[in-house]
């Protein structure tokens, strides 16, 4: 096809819209009504080449409606959202796909020459065990301890067949009770310190700045034993002669030899738990109160067998010694001291 008649068909394919100037505000190439007419020669000729060569157009089919606007729109808004949903979809496999070459690739090495990044490393220590302080063990008590860590100190009454290691199982209160010191069976058991009771691990003569103090009163249990084992013979201190001959407690802790004067001698009986009204003496073991320890002190001086003359206060440290009596069901003899060193 020939230029002249490209020309030609592109005039006849023109269109003229009647779109509101709302919608455009182009200046589209429309033929003007007002333009020069052509030469009746011209027109001739120009209707002669149309009959042979243009096609007919159905205006009815290439007239577009006045809705085409917004429709234009419509698909100029759609345009931009495939757009940047395949810019989208190209990013993230771009990303994912260095990410990939990245794992694939060993570790390169370390290039001395180029300038490293600052980068704060924050380095995290090990958690350390709050330990309290804790005075040296007497050589002779940390032999004992070596051989058995339940092992809490030595109880002796001079003239009296009290002489004995003091156990303590924090797990199993009765586990001495018809166990040696080796952990073997022995009908005998060996003396017992309560759990409640706290010994401590410092010393007085430091006011216990080297370890921790212990609680106000320890109490101690041990078998009533016929031939005299044990605290077989502490029966002894309902008579106050041999009381006054025999005033003198020492228990030696892992770490300091304590003493202890007989302040009280008392019966007593473990009672039902359900009795309230009653002074269970193994029940006390910190007096933090006045009312606290008056109530401990002031009941066993009532209770004491004879005045032995001895006074407390608190803040004073105490010891119980208490063994099977059979004045009634479950009774007990109980020796109290209180701490003179």
């Amino acid at each position: 096809m020939s230029a002249g008649n490209q020309e030609s068909e592109l005039k006849q394919t023109k269109l003229s819209f009647d779109y509101d100037d709302d919608y455009f505000d182009y200046d589209w190439d429309y033929p003007d009504d007002k333009a020069e007419q052509p030469s009746p020669e011209e027109a001739d000729e120009s209707e002669a080449f149309e009959n042979d060569s243009a096609p007919v157009v159905d205006e009815s089919r290439t007239g577009m409606p006045e809705m085409a606007p917004p429709l234009l729109v419509v698909c100029f808004v759609a345009a931009i959202f495939i757009s940047s949903a395949l810019s989208y979809q190209y990013g993230y496999l771009h990303l994912v796909n260095e990410a990939q070459v990245a794992q694939a690739q060993p570790d390169q090495p370390e290039d001395p020459t180029q300038p490293k990044p600052d980068i704060e490393v924050i380095v995290e220590m090990p958690e350390q065990e709050m330990t309290l302080p804790q005075a040296p063990m007497i050589p002779e008590m940390r032999d004992f301890y070596e051989q058995n860590e339940d092992f809490i100190g030595w109880l002796k009454i001079d003239d009296m067949n009290v002489d004995y290691p003091v156990m303590q199982s924090m797990y199993d209160e009765e586990f001495y009770l018809e166990r040696d010191f080796n952990k073997n069976h022995n009908i005998n058991g060996c003396l017992i310190m309560d759990t409640d009771s706290v010994v401590g691990t410092g010393t007085a003569a430091n006011d216990y700045r080297d370890g921790s103090k212990p609680c106000t009163n320890l109490i101690i249990h041990g078998h009533n034993m016929r031939n005299g084992d044990m605290f077989g013979h502490l029966d002894r201190y309902r008579d106050q002669k041999y009381c006054d001959e025999h005033r003198i407690i020492r228990f030696t802790s892992l770490y300091e030899e304590r003493e202890y004067e007989v302040m009280a001698v008392f019966l007593s009986q473990v009672f039902l738990k359900t009795q309230t009204d009653v002074f269970k003496y193994y029940k006390f073991f910190q007096a933090n109160t006045q009312e606290e320890f008056d109530d401990f002190y002031d009941h066993v001086k009532d209770m004491s067998l004879y005045d032995t003359g001895v006074t407390a206060e608190l803040g004073d440290e105490f010891i119980t010694l208490s063994v099977c009596a059979y004045h009634v069901e479950n009774g007990r003899l109980v020796v109290v001291g209180k701490r003179i060193k």
